[in-house]
């Protein structure tokens, strides 16, 4: 079985708003196993950067200039993925992006999704480690994976990072009351997340918070135990 573990940087947070991806890294998985096999690419943008974004990631427009555009890559980095799984850490944000790149095209591109299926580790996670942090860096150390070389985003360098964590997460280790097998079932469920429509009932459609907005609400949610019993810890 062969997985792809993906991840992207962008120009800014918002693909609504015009903002485009960077950075594509991905790490072959065959049968669980790291194979060596990588895809990575730095992409000129054609827009600014936000600072925002490069105080993440530290990619620069000025490096970015000679990179080349993603019509020049994107039948590269589809062959690259094409019939296999991806793995990604809160998939419907690096998949909304890739997506949109493929329109920009206005080509014969379908969604990703319907080239690949998809696991979203932060969906998994947050179904395994319920009520915990899942971030990337929470997930590396729960998992005791060493990220100390990770002082800034990058896409080829985190898919490296969440392959580990993936395997860890998945590894079926802790049998003795059953997790193995409720993980076995939360990747099952997961595998299905980011293929389903926005939900909508009636004129109300529903958003989850994203990972910024989650850890925005720890930090809340510590400084109110720090004064006293906080009944959302």
């Amino acid at each position: 079985m062969r997985q792809v573990i993906l991840d992207t940087e962008t120009t800014g947070l918002y693909v609504d708003q015009g903002h485009r991806i960077i950075e594509i890294g991905c790490v072959e998985l065959v049968n669980r196993k790291l194979t060596g096999q990588v895809y990575h690419q730095y992409i000129n943008p054609e827009r600014e950067i936000d600072q925002g974004a490069i105080d993440i990631h530290g990619i620069t427009n000025d490096f970015l200039q000679t990179k080349p555009l993603f019509r020049d890559i994107a039948k590269s980095f589809l062959e690259f993925v094409k019939g296999d799984e991806l793995i990604i850490h809160n998939a419907p944000f690096d998949i909304g992006f890739i997506n949109a790149e493929f329109q920009f095209l206005k080509s014969s591109y379908k969604p990703i999704t319907e080239y690949c299926q998809v696991i979203d580790t932060l969906a998994l996670a947050r179904q395994i480690h319920v009520g915990q942090r899942n971030s990337l860096d929470a997930l590396c150390k729960r998992y005791s994976i060493d990220n100390s070389h990770r002082d800034l985003h990058g896409a080829l360098l985190d898919s490296h990072l969440l392959a580990r964590v993936y395997l860890a997460m998945t590894g079926g280790q802790a049998t003795l009351f059953g997790e193995s097998n409720a993980t076995e079932v939360a990747v099952k469920q997961t595998k299905t997340i980011v293929n389903k429509p926005t939900i909508q009932r009636g004129n109300l459609v529903v958003i989850e918070a994203n990972e910024e907005e989650l850890t925005e609400h720890e930090k809340i949610i510590q400084s109110m135990q720090k004064k006293g019993t906080c009944l959302w810890q």
